[in-house]
């Protein structure tokens, strides 16, 4: 059997006690290691479950996925994802490749941030299309992020942003010399996604986009969290411009974009901010 088993979002203690049996029997377990992290390393997973875990990185998971797939179908392998199973679409193929080779398999879910952001007291079902925000670089700098957020505030609707991620990337020098050397990992803060979204607003007002049409601005209100699930889990509420100065601490971080507000979130938003123009700009918003 192939078990794909969500972790959650904090440490090792997340694991489901389904899961947890799978891990104990399994005749290997690997941990996917580049779509998210947990608070803990992988050694702090090894002495909770009495036994070894195998890194899968990218190449191993997008690349040689038939070698554990193969191996499935006549022992039983566990891989480990951080939050949900089916968080990120690299697990989905693993399914259907899973499907195409007749190889049995069953997922263990778990909590993942997609429904774990309600910790910032605004309603799941009011949130519209997850957006991912991205690192730019001197050559590639979409904007794409920001309309996806703009046609879900048109729809009233709040965003979760996902943050990039980096782990285990080659620069392109290394990767055109077939050097397989890797840069160093990089995790994406919400002061980096709001510096990048407002260098975006200051685009759009300079090729006079007109201001109703940027719906999301340096006063717009939204939602910093930091490390959802742990103990050192962290909310703030500000707006666009003042977010850059809030201190989340380490990875991972969202940023949320709230839509339009019921009372019960602006209250809740309100307990995540000491900042009395941001309250000032919540009691606005009640209706």
């Amino acid at each position: 059997m192939f078990y794909l088993v969500g972790l959650g979002l904090g440490d090792a203690k997340d694991i489901t006690v389904k899961g947890l049996e799978i891990v104990k029997n399994a005749k290997r377990v690997y941990l996917e290691a580049y779509t998210s992290i947990l608070t803990v390393g992988k050694d702090a997973l090894e002495t909770f479950y009495g036994r070894p875990v195998i890194l899968a990185d990218r190449h191993l998971v997008e690349s040689e996925s038939d070698t554990l797939l193969d191996d499935s179908a006549t022992e039983d392998i566990a891989f480990l994802v951080v939050g949900d199973p089916f968080g990120a679409t690299t697990h989905t193929d693993l399914v259907l490749r899973a499907r195409q080779k007749g190889v049995p398999y069953q997922v263990v879910h778990n909590a993942s941030i997609l429904n774990a952001i309600g910790c910032c007291g605004l309603q799941l079902y009011n949130f519209g299309e997850t957006v991912s925000i991205v690192f730019w670089d001197e050559s590639w700098r979409p904007e794409s992020f920001y309309d996806k957020i703009g046609a879900n505030l048109n729809r009233r609707m709040h965003s979760l942003c996902l943050l990039d991620i980096k782990v285990k990337e080659q620069s392109i020098e290394n990767l055109m010399k077939g050097r397989k050397i890797f840069e160093p990992p990089r995790y994406m803060s919400v002061k980096q996604a709001a510096e990048q979204l407002l260098e975006i607003v200051d685009n759009r007002r300079s090729q006079n986009v007109p201001e109703a049409d940027i719906r999301l601005n340096e006063d717009s209100i939204c939602v910093g969290v930091a490390r959802v699930g742990a103990e050192t889990q962290t909310i703030c509420t500000s707006t666009l411009k003042s977010i850059v100065s809030c201190d989340l601490g380490g990875p991972l971080h969202s940023l949320v974009i709230p839509g339009q507000m019921h009372p019960l979130e602006l209250d809740m938003l309100k307990l995540f901010t000491t900042d009395q123009c941001v309250i000032d700009i919540l009691n606005k918003l009640y209706t």
